[in-house]
């Protein structure tokens, strides 16, 4: 069996040295921000099919179930989660992207397929996005962390340089695997308001689009996204009023925010003590983003 047997070829496109981005529901997509940006990127760029990726040895059934659609009103049919792949030729070059439910089994062999994707058109940078929960208002603009370990990309795009150590995704595994093989990788994350986790955030999105495709080279198309951001914040807006103890919170979050206090920035965990759940003393994860993002791949270990 070869690396690339549960590859399903959908078209054939000549591609020279495309920059492969991905991402994945689940476990790095908090407020469903590094998918839908994907998403977007595939519509609004009008991407062309190119492959999927067979689901059945990857995909754990009872943790992500297939859906029954109807055609036509009668006809009934089964979509299975699976992970798709298009292609674009963008105005900085040829680009693949790649979105789906992160694998429940046998990560090693699934990241082999998509590397041998990304070999086969000789792929130059393999660039992740995903979205973690912090301590940050939504009022405000995203903030966005770009890490790697090859130094000419760290340089070249100003990121910084991966230091995690615990639990990770498929993200994690993927860029090991393509360390391996020799091919340039980053990811990016956006910073999504840990208290308005449920709502899916354009917000978040847009950022990453934008990070992305400055990376890339290429504008984004941001017209459909845009749209959706005023309503996400009167949704949000809406949550935070309810809740006289979140309005504080949140005034806090926006004070440090105008006084030039990043995620990135040291801040004393006093400041940001707030009960989410109401039953807890402890005070809400604080420090730089680069500790966000560990906290939060530690929390979802087993989860």
């Amino acid at each position: 069996m070869s690396a690339i047997d549960h590859v399903r070829w959908l078209s054939k496109p000549t591609l020279k040295n495309p920059t492969f981005v991905a991402a994945f529901t689940g476990w790095n997509d908090a407020g469903d921000a590094a998918s839908n940006a994907v998403n977007n990127l595939v519509q609004g760029w009008g991407a062309t099919p190119l492959a999927t990726i067979d689901p059945e040895p990857f995909t754990d059934y009872s943790k992500d179930r297939p859906h029954v659609r109807l055609q036509d009103g009668t006809k009934r049919k089964i979509v299975w989660p699976t992970v798709g792949l298009w292609h674009v030729a963008g105005a900085g070059g040829d680009i693949i992207l790649a979105l789906g439910p992160e694998p429940s089994l046998r990560w090693k062999l699934f990241s082999k397929q998509i590397l041998s994707i990304a070999e086969k058109f000789d792929a130059s940078m393999f660039l992740t996005l995903g979205s973690l929960l912090a301590d940050v208002p939504h009022s405000r603009p995203v903030q966005i962390i770009g890490t790697a370990i090859d130094s000419d990309l760290i340089d070249r795009f100003n990121l910084q340089r991966s230091r995690y150590e615990g639990p990770t995704g498929i993200v994690g595994i993927l860029h090991d695997t393509c360390d391996e093989g020799s091919i340039p990788s980053a990811s990016l994350w956006a910073a999504v308001p840990a208290y308005a986790s449920h709502v899916p955030s354009p917000k978040a999105s847009l950022a990453l689009m934008r990070r992305a495709c400055e990376i890339i080279g290429t504008p984004a198309p941001l017209a459909t996204v845009m749209n959706l951001i005023e309503r996400y914040e009167e949704q949000v807006d809406s949550l935070v009023q309810d809740d006289d103890d979140l309005v504080s919170y949140v005034e806090r979050l926006e004070t440090m925010t105008d006084n030039g206090m990043s995620i990135d920035d040291e801040v004393d965990d006093s400041q940001l003590q707030f009960d989410f759940a109401g039953d807890s003393d402890e005070p809400a994860d604080s420090g730089n983003l680069m500790d966000e993002v560990e906290q939060f791949l530690r929390e979802q270990n087993g989860n």
